[in-house]
């Protein structure tokens, strides 16, 4: 099979043919139509995240089970599926109770510790795997469909994690990116009143046809003097730190009206520090909110909401698998808006 193969850090991806992967027991191989394109893949790409090298990327998949190994009981060929981006136990106390990113066993990501996406064909544990609903086309709309497990699923866990609720105010840093422009989507469909947040208005236009009310460039603002002016120094409900770098969380923090909350998703691994206000934190009665992926349960409602037809992915740049390389350079530049994908022969 063809695959786009990293084999050292910040080196460009090699186009080469590797064996097609063989189901052990208790795997599935699967067809991959598409594998969508966001910055956790490309902080491995630059060789910020560090993985066993040569390695495949990419989990954000649409694909079609073409084998099914021994003992796999609930799969069968010619199923959809998509793929759990955490390699996690099942059976550990944080699993049954439904918070599987807190997992005791935690094995790692497909397409960090184990090949991911960016080939023909995916082997995975059967249990990586997550059927799609009815009314989900993966192979008329591959990139869409693919992207959903996380640019949808993981805005759907920070809706839970935040307590977003109808006609709060929500701000969201690093509105224009993958998570963020869905983000702004998935608090609009709840009835939240968006601020949309970024340094590249060439977004604003996306942020706006996604459900944002308001849209705040702090290349050339404040951030926190943006929002107050916004809300007449009421400040907000709940800010999404898609960034989450010392200055945002900073600012972040300080938006925040009596009661909010500052969910915090980002930072592409940095160990930075920020200050907050004890008193701030204490007396506005703050809460400060880490946030990581989400659960099997919250990847189905993200793909059922999408089947439903409530909300619909955004994917403005596909590529071929070939063209992995220049997609990525887009990446690292921020110029891609919402998601990229490629897309398989």
């Amino acid at each position: 099979m063809k695959a786009a193969v990293l084999t050292g850090p910040d080196r460009p991806f090699e186009l080469v043919n590797v064996p097609d992967p063989v189901a052990g027991a208790g795997e599935v191989v699967a067809r991959v139509f598409a594998c969508g394109a966001g910055l956790t893949i490309q902080h491995i790409r630059a060789g910020r995240t560090k993985v066993a090298y040569p390695r495949i990327i990419g989990h954000e998949i649409a694909a079609e089970i073409v084998e099914v190994g021994k003992d796999v009981a609930d799969l069968d060929v010619s199923d959809p599926v998509t793929a759990y981006y955490y390699l996690t136990c099942g059976t550990c106390a944080w699993c049954l109770r439904d918070r599987e990113t807190l997992c005791d066993n935690f094995a790692g990501n497909v397409g960090k510790e184990i090949d991911g996406g960016y080939a023909q064909y995916i082997k995975l544990p059967a249990r990586s795997f997550i059927k799609l609903p009815d009314g989900l086309d993966h192979r008329g709309s591959p990139a869409e469909v693919g992207v959903i497990a996380d640019a949808i699923a993981t805005p759907i866990k920070l809706l839970k994690k935040a307590r977003i609720q109808p006609g709060e105010t929500v701000a969201v840093i690093g509105a224009g990116g993958g998570l963020g422009l869905h983000m702004v989507m998935v608090a609009d469909w709840a009835q939240a009143q968006v601020i949309a947040i970024d340094t590249n208005p060439e977004k604003f236009d996306a942020c706006r046809s996604a459900g944002a009310a308001h849209l705040l460039d702090v290349g050339d603002a404040d951030l926190n003097e943006g929002i107050q002016d916004l809300t007449d120094g009421n400040g907000v409900d709940v800010v999404v730190d898609f960034v989450s770098s010392p200055h945002t969380l900073e600012a972040a923090c300080r938006a925040l009206g009596k009661g909010g909350r500052l969910a915090i998703l980002g930072g592409g691994g940095r160990k930075d520090k920020f200050a907050a206000s004890g008193d701030w934190i204490k007396g506005q009665e703050i809460e400060i909110l880490g946030s990581k992926y989400a659960t099997r349960s919250e990847v189905r409602e993200a793909l059922e909401l999408v089947a439903r037809g409530d909300v619909w992915p955004v994917v403005t740049e596909t590529y071929k698998l070939e063209d992995a390389e220049a997609l990525h350079q887009r990446v690292e530049q921020g110029l891609i808006t919402g998601r990229a994908a490629v897309i398989m022969d």
